[in-house]
């Protein structure tokens, strides 16, 4: 076990708080970033998408060469390259050279967030430790959402929008340092080579797949469209064979037959797919179709970030015979329950009416941040926790960026009353989240139901 449970949890709720807090800064400031910038429609959706890709493509990567190599010195450069990244944007002449920021800025926060996570189920073996520190790690995650939006408001209020990237840059550096401060390294102690056909292909794949769905959002039948769709499918069936055949890939897939793993699989995307691209929409929705103030619409979406901070440290005062799989079903459950509401919207609602909701989701959210975090490292074996948050992870940002692209073709579209048009798109998908969420309660449950059938071992 470490000799530093407590140091090693600063460095990874630090590094998780940075990551989302770059994530979700810019949700609030779109508007301002684009005009900055002189950004059209597409090149705002790519800034809008580009440090997802980042993130989708890195994650499992990132996750596999920290168990092999030193989850410390993985950890530590993800804080560096989210720096680098972080300076790019704030310097940027364009939106090219913006969104190739963004895009670092992904890849660096996929280090920490994948080594952060790891490099928990080493320090905490045991369960009891382990439910504490995931539960601190969920609030770090929700609280990065919850400061991003509130911090992106203000200082482009205060300072202009690129001030928010030096700060970040700053931060990112700090952070670097903090990891090679306060983490001991560790590894999986089996000697393993880089899969770099595997990187290039779920690089590739992911990467086509994102591009497609964000070029999507304007049209599905453009030649660039289908060839990045053929693109994906191609290259990550290949991944997947390859995966199959090599010896030391990135992917062992008889992890798989883990029901823990594809339940905590299937709420990391049902929850990225659902929720979390629900909220990544909602400042939009509000400044556009309600006319709210940047700070006023982010404020509001802080109900539910900040909520999902507080249910998260509260989650492992659950009962120990409440299940991770329990967990997920009945944090997705409570997310649809307060998703409805805000299915509701008219042109002239305030916020009054949405906060209850809010409320609601958020501690769904904090519930299934938490039990995601547990799970992700608890359902494979130590020497793969990289590996079981690389694979938590990118579940959850694939979904997102899927989520995004379904909201966004359902809420905007060309119109002579756009705002009244948005608010009843965003009405749309808000049920499609709610069915999503509900859906996924029911197939981890089943799962669940199956484990206990066959006499699998569940994780508590």
């Amino acid at each position: 076990m470490d000799r530093r449970p407590a140091a090693v949890l600063v460095a990874s709720g630090g590094g998780t708080l940075l990551a989302m807090f770059v994530f979700t800064a810019p949700l609030s400031i779109v508007p301002s970033v684009a005009r900055g910038l002189g950004a059209g429609a597409i090149a705002t959706s790519w800034i809008l998408s580009s440090m997802s890709l980042g993130l989708a493509v890195a994650l499992l990567p990132a996750g596999a060469i920290g168990d092999d190599f030193g989850r410390r010195r993985v950890f530590a450069a993800g804080g560096g390259v989210l720096a680098a990244g972080s300076l790019l944007c704030a310097v940027a002449p364009g939106p090219v050279t913006f969104i190739a920021g963004r895009v670092v800025e992904g890849l660096g926060a996929a280090a920490l967030i994948a080594c952060g996570l790891a490099v928990l189920g080493h320090a905490f073996p045991d369960a009891a430790g382990r439910a504490r520190a995931t539960g601190v790690w969920g609030a770090c995650l929700g609280a990065g959402i919850a400061t991003g939006p509130v911090a992106g408001a203000v200082l482009d209020l205060a300072a202009g929008w690129r001030t928010l990237y030096l700060v970040t840059t700053v931060l990112s550096a700090g952070v670097a340092v903090l990891g090679r401060v306060l983490l001991e390294e560790s590894v999986s102690g089996r000697a393993r080579k880089v899969d770099v056909v595997g990187s290039l292909l779920l690089g590739g794949g992911l990467a086509a797949l994102l591009a497609a769905l964000t070029e999507g959002r304007q049209g599905w039948t453009s030649p660039l469209e289908v060839t990045l769709l053929v693109a994906a499918v191609v290259l990550l069936a290949a991944f997947f064979a390859h995966q199959n055949r090599a010896e030391g890939g990135m992917l062992d897939l008889t992890l798989f037959r883990r029901p823990a793993l594809l339940s905590a699989t299937t709420g990391a995307f049902v929850a990225g797919g659902g929720v979390t691209a629900l909220m990544a929409f909602l400042c939009t929705m509000l400044e556009n179709g309600l006319a709210f103030t940047p700070l006023t619409a982010s404020l509001v979406v802080l109900v539910w970030s900040a909520t999902s901070v507080v249910s998260a440290l509260l989650t492992r005062r659950l009962p120990a015979a409440f299940s991770g799989g329990a967990r997920l079903s009945a944090g997705l459950l409570v997310v649809a329950a307060g998703l409805v509401p805000l299915a509701f919207v008219t042109p002239g609602s305030g916020a009054g009416p949405l906060l209850g909701g809010l409320l609601l989701a958020g501690i769904g959210t904090g519930v299934v941040n938490a039990s995601l975090g547990r799970e992700a490292v608890a359902s494979v074996p130590p020497h793969r926790a990289g590996m079981g948050s690389g694979i938590n992870n990118t579940s959850r940002y694939v979904g997102a960026a899927l989520g995004v692209t379904v909201v966004t073709v359902l809420a905007v579209h060309p119109s002579a009353t756009p705002a009244t048009d948005l608010v009843a798109g965003w009405n749309v998908a808000v049920l499609v989240g709610i069915a999503l969420s509900v859906a996924g309660a029911a197939v981890i449950a089943a799962l669940g139901a199956a484990a206990k059938r066959a006499g699998v071992p569940v994780a508590r």
